[in-house]
């Protein structure tokens, strides 16, 4: 490995070594600062990603600051971090440890954002039956299962689902004039569907619709989250438009199938958001493929890698790609999702890996909105 630099000095960083063949802080902080930050650019040092060093004889330790616990290049950054410290002179062994700070997306003056809550997430589809509340709820509990602090909102009013696929039961109860959410895997979730009983049609128009929506923004005690993850109903109408004119939405998400029939809605609902100022995180790919449980035959029974097309072809990010699995539907029925097993047939590491570019995509989005 070249040996690494204090760039600013251009001197080799052993220099900063004292004779005793001490390791000190100094040196450690010019080794850092060559490490850059995979997604948001500049180096750890200058973005004061670094909290803190300990010294023990041969033996650093450094604590990273991410800007999401989902952070997709933890690994990455761990492994470059370990490396330029043993490039100091007199460093044996590097401990890396990671805290992380979900800084809010920058408000817009003519939306009120949720009190407490730092990114708002809209997750959607151009039309029905593409999973998207299988993929919402997945990704909501995937987040948390890697320490943020998420709550889901099952804003689908006329076919709520969050009660089935979560398990959580009971109703909410107010608490200091406002609804108390339920928790399950590690969640706060509110919808309509615990409320009403199973077999209760909802019958109303859109402006009654639009009023729960908003009650169900403001009027939940959400507490402090670093991301709530919105399930809407598909298309384009009432509830997507009341969203992005009601709060700064750090973004959305379009959940698709691979087929054609699907793709065209994709198309759509991409544009409606670019029409309402909604920045586009991504296009994730649901049903990609089918591996057979038996032989392990792969086929692609709505087609593949169409969501990956359509999103180099609208210029948006391709977040990743869930197989068509059984065990996935098995979990929303009974309200244990996928991602909460560890069964390899269960898909759960195919939702993991997009929840961490979902938050990787959110924070890049919400340094954008600072510079």
């Amino acid at each position: 490995m070249a040996e690494v630099r204090f760039k600013e000095l251009d001197i080799p960083m052993r220099m900063f070594a004292r004779r005793d063949g001490d390791v000190t802080e100094a040196a450690v902080m010019a080794a850092l600062g060559t490490v850059q930050e995979p997604e948001l650019g500049g180096d750890l040092v200058s973005r004061k990603m670094i909290k803190e060093i300990k010294i023990t004889g041969g033996t650093v330790a450094v604590t990273v600051e991410l800007t999401t616990p989902a952070c997709p290049l933890k690994d990455q950054i761990e492994d470059e971090v370990r490396a330029a410290v043993l490039e100091v002179r007199g460093v044996k062994e590097v401990a890396v440890e990671f805290t992380s700070n979900v800084k809010p997306r920058a408000g817009m003056f003519d939306k009120a954002g949720i009190p407490g809550v730092a990114h708002v997430i809209a997750v959607a589809s151009g039309k029905g039956g593409v999973g998207k509340s299988t993929v919402a709820v997945n990704l909501a509990i995937a987040l948390a299962q890697d320490g943020a602090r998420v709550g889901l909102l099952d804003a689908d009013i006329y076919g709520p689902s969050a009660p089935l696929m979560t398990g959580a039961t009971g109703q909410p109860h107010p608490v200091d004039g406002k609804l108390e959410p339920l928790e399950a895997h590690g969640l706060k979730v509110i919808s309509v569907g615990f409320m009403v009983a199973p077999d209760q049609p909802i019958i109303w128009r859109g402006p009654m619709v639009s009023s729960l929506l908003r009650q169900f923004l403001y009027e939940v005690r959400w507490g402090e989250l670093d991301y709530l993850v919105i399930d809407l109903p598909p298309g384009t109408g009432d509830i997507q438009l009341t969203l992005a004119q009601a709060i700064p939405l750090s973004g959305a998400v379009i959940v698709t199938t691979p087929q054609d029939v699907a793709l065209a809605d994709v198309v759509r609902g991409v544009e409606m958001f670019r029409k309402l100022d909604v920045p586009i995180l991504g296009i994730i790919e649901n049903m990609s493929f089918f591996c057979c449980p038996n032989c392990g035959t792969r086929s692609e029974i709505f087609s593949h890698g169409g969501g990956d097309r359509t999103s180099k072809r609208m210029d948006v990010p391709f977040l990743g790609e869930i197989p068509l699995s059984a065990r996935i539907r098995e979990g929303g029925d009974l309200g244990q999702p996928a991602v909460t097993s560890d069964e390899p047939e269960s898909y759960a590491a195919a939702f993991r890996e997009v929840a961490r570019n979902l938050a990787g995509r959110v924070s890049v989005e919400a340094f954008a909105t600072v510079q």
